[in-house]
């Protein structure tokens, strides 16, 4: 008897990282503020890169980045030992984004902002569900990613523009982007 093989969004290649990822995480509705967090620095640092890169160094971002805690991080006071580090994206820029946003959602936090209320108040707190048959159908940025991303600028963040916010968006279900016969696509 043959096994029926599943059908996955288009992006997914044949690593079983990438697989698993797709299958357990990306596009599932995440409510957790330090989980938004460490997404929304994850996507920056991907920026330019494929998203298999990122998720190959994933573990060590963690280990370096105090898994993502804000108040923690901002307590890292140079990225030198970071920019020896082959586990990570050695990128002056994305490396110092990751503490610039740690700064800013501490900021958010001392100002009385919720970042889980405030990231999903763009989609008024419920996923938005499209229906796209194929990759190419999807777009790369919104109105509400553009909205988004000039929200999170102005309390300090950076590496966060409308196709990094989309993206984020996507992977943290605040839209389902699940082609049509995705297996995932109800879950």
């Amino acid at each position: 008897m043959m096994e029926k093989q599943l059908i996955r969004c288009d992006w997914v290649g044949s690593d079983p990282l990438e697989q698993q990822y797709h299958d357990h995480e990306w596009g599932r509705v995440q409510k957790d503020g330090y989980k938004l967090f460490e997404k929304i620095c994850l996507e920056g640092q991907q920026a330019g890169l494929s998203w298999i890169t990122i998720l190959k160094k994933r573990e060590e971002y963690r280990r370096c980045f105090y898994h993502f805690d804000p108040h923690k991080i901002i307590t890292i006071t140079s990225i030198d030992p970071l920019l020896q580090n082959p586990g990570l994206i050695r990128h002056p820029a994305k490396l110092n984004a990751i503490i610039k946003n740690a700064q800013a959602y501490v900021r958010m936090e001392k100002n009385g902002e919720d970042f889980s209320r405030f990231i999903w108040s763009f989609v008024d707190n419920k996923s938005i569900i499209n229906h796209y048959s194929s990759l190419t159908e999807i777009p790369t940025q919104t109105d509400i990613s553009h909205n988004m991303s000039r929200a999170l600028k102005k309390r300090g963040f950076v590496f966060v523009g409308p196709v990094t916010c989309y993206a984020f968006m996507q992977s943290m279900g605040l839209v389902n982007d699940h082609i049509n016969n995705c297996f995932c696509r109800s879950l």
